[in-house]
This record gives structure tokens, sequence and C-alpha cells, in this order.
């Protein structure tokens, strides 16, 4: 299954810190395995009871809590809007490593650090267009995406369990005219593609997305998007599409995405292989399309301890590449730990075009609204 395959990838920026250079070419599956594969069998009560959404001790980010890092913003950045026209759902990536259960317990204290780390460097991308919505739920281990058993996928079927549930909690709470833009990253983007395919896609509630940022996920314009109910994005103002990149230094090796994208059935049911990736570019909000670093309005830049970034402009360039990925040019300096194989930039996906992404959403909102 991609969802599995593609997160795989992404235990190598942990992996890499545990075992020298050698040892990893030599026996990367096995060590991955070994570190992060739980061991017993799914057990749901293992990752504790499910969020109450009615309760704002469920949510990661909501109007009403008082200290909600996507509110965050760093220093010389307008404050957000006091009276947003607009909600956003915002689901965070992976933040449980651990192989002791299948799913992250809400409690988790590495995984909540994590996820406000998250929560401020991307969805706080967000906040001048709308109050934040983003759930903590049971999210799958990162050992659940090196493994085919039936386990991973029951895994899986939990955490989108809670975020279908939140998202049915986030809705009913919401006047019924109000415009939603939908964000996620990583494992998020895989929750939200599912959730556009079962709650949105061919609904009423269609007509009420402003945007769907489903970033750091492979995506077929031909074997997914048709099942997702909004086309991508093809211009800079347009409202009620897709937005997807995946981030890349040169020289790139995006080999490894490429082979398993094709090697599996997208959302309708076709075959990935022979399809495009969708790329849009986070600087221009078009596809296929290039920019000079002096177009990055914006990039945050992480401080030491990874707890908090300044903004600063042209750090990168970007361009979309043929194969589907965006190529951000050389290493930016700055961003030097948690790089993935192959030069992915996975992990900074939001915080490379941070400043861009915001007046993106603004653009497209504001398109939304004047229509």
């Amino acid at each position: 299954m991609l969802a599995r395959r593609f997160l795989y990838l992404i235990a190598g920026l942990i992996v890499l810190t545990l075992a020298a250079g050698l040892t990893w070419s030599l026996f990367q599956d096995q060590l991955l395995r070994m570190t992060f594969v739980p061991g017993g069998r799914f057990d749901a009560a293992a990752a504790g009871p499910a969020p109450d959404y009615r309760s704002a001790a469920a949510w990661l980010s909501r109007p009403d809590l008082p200290d909600d890092p996507a509110r965050w913003l760093p220093d010389g950045v307008a404050p957000a809007v006091e009276k947003p026209a607009i909600a956003v759902f915002y689901v965070p990536p992976t933040t449980y490593y651990s192989k002791a259960s299948w799913n992250a317990p809400i409690a988790n204290v590495e995984s909540r650090q994590w996820l406000r780390a998250f929560a401020w460097s991307e969805a706080s991308a967000f906040n001048a267009i709308g109050a934040i919505w983003a759930p903590r739920y049971r999210s799958a281990t990162l050992g659940t995406f090196m493994t085919d058993s039936p386990d991973a996928a029951k895994a899986l079927d939990l955490a989108y369990g809670d975020v279908e549930r939140a998202f049915d909690a986030f809705v009913a709470q919401l006047p019924a005219n109000r415009p939603i833009l939908l964000a996620g990253h990583s494992q998020g983007t895989l929750h939200l593609m599912r959730l556009l395919k079962d709650k949105v896609a061919g609904k009423p509630i269609a007509k009420r997305i402003v945007a769907a940022y489903l970033v750091g996920w492979p995506i077929s314009v031909e074997a997914d998007v048709p099942a997702l109910g909004l086309p991508a994005c093809t211009r800079a103002d347009q409202a009620g599409c897709i937005l997807s990149w995946q981030s890349f230094a040169e020289p790139a090796e995006p080999r490894q995405i490429r082979e398993i994208f094709e090697s599996s059935v997208g959302l309708t049911g076709a075959p990935r292989k022979g399809t495009n990736m969708i790329c849009v570019n986070p600087l221009t909000g078009l596809p296929a399309s290039a920019a000079a670093p002096d177009a990055n309005i914006g990039a945050l830049v992480p401080r030491s301890d990874y707890m908090g970034a300044d903004v600063k402009p042209g750090v990168v360039g970007a361009r979309c590449d043929p194969s589907g990925v965006l190529l951000i040019g050389a290493p930016p300096k700055g961003f030097d730990r948690f790089v993935m194989p192959g030069n992915n930039y996975h992990v900074f996906d939001y915080a490379l075009f941070w400043a861009n992404i915001r007046a993106d959403a603004a653009r497209r909102s504001a398109a939304y609204l004047g229509r």
C-alpha cells in the first residue's frame, strides 16, 4: 500500500542517527523494522480511549483554547484576523515513533511536544485567514508504515476514525455557510485524502471548500484526484482546488518515491503507474512552474532546539520537476537536521515556504469569498 511504503522512507531521518553508513546501506530494512515496528498485535485499547471532540481537551488547536500553538507568529509578521471568515481544519503529520503500541496515546509527552512544533511551523501559515481547528488523534506509529501486517491497516483505520469524528465535530460547530480550508502534512494528508473521498466528494459541503493543502504525499492527477471531489489547482487565484508538493534539494534522488507511487493503486481504483503527480509550486501557486529564491518572501528557519524559528526571505527557490517532485536547489543553510535520504526535505515542506503559503491562502480565500 502506498501509505505504508511511502512513510517507510520517513524513518530514515531517525535511523540515520543510529547506524553507520555501511551498516545502514546493508541492513536498513532490518534496522527499521527492529527499531520501529511494534512487536505485539494491534490493540486499540493500548492507545487509550477515543478522544471526545466535544471537549476542548481533544484539540491541539481550537478558537477557544487559551494556549494554541497555531496562533504563533514569528517576529515582524502581522497578527491573525480577529473575526475570521474561514474555518481551517488542519491534520498534523506523524509524531509518534514508539513501538510500544500501534497508535499514539493522546497523552504521550513526546508526541504532544512535536505536535506543538508542527502547529506553529505548519498550521500557523493559515492563521491570518481563519480560525484553526487541529485535532489530537491517535496517529499510526511510524512502524505502521514498514510492514504489510493486517495490524498496520487496523492502526491506520483507527487513526482515520479519529480524524473523521473530529471533522464531523468541527463541521457541527460551524455556521452552515462557513467556508472551510483543509490542510495536512504527511500522515495528516493521507487521512485528508480519505476524508475528501468519504465526506466531501459529491456532497454539498464540497462547495464550501476554499482549498485543500495536501502536502508531503504523492497524489496522482489521474488516479487519485477524480475521487477527491476537487481539481488540482491550475491558477494562483483559483479556489476550490488541491495543492500538493514534495520538497527535494539537489542532487535529488526521488527514485524510491516514484517506484512506490507507480506500484500502487489510486483512490479511483486505477493504477498510479504512468500517471502524473500533483506538483503545485508554493512560491507561484502554479503547477509545472519555477521561481528564483527572491520569490520566496519568507522561510521559517528553525532555531537550534527546533522549538522556534525566524522568518527569512530568499532562502530557497523552487521548481516543479517533470518527475512530480519540487526541487529547491542546493541544500539550504539552517535546515540540515532531519533531511531524509535522497535529499528529501519532507520535514520542511511547509517551513521552507511559510510566508508564501500564507499569502497563497489569503489569495485563494479572497477569490472564494469574492466569487
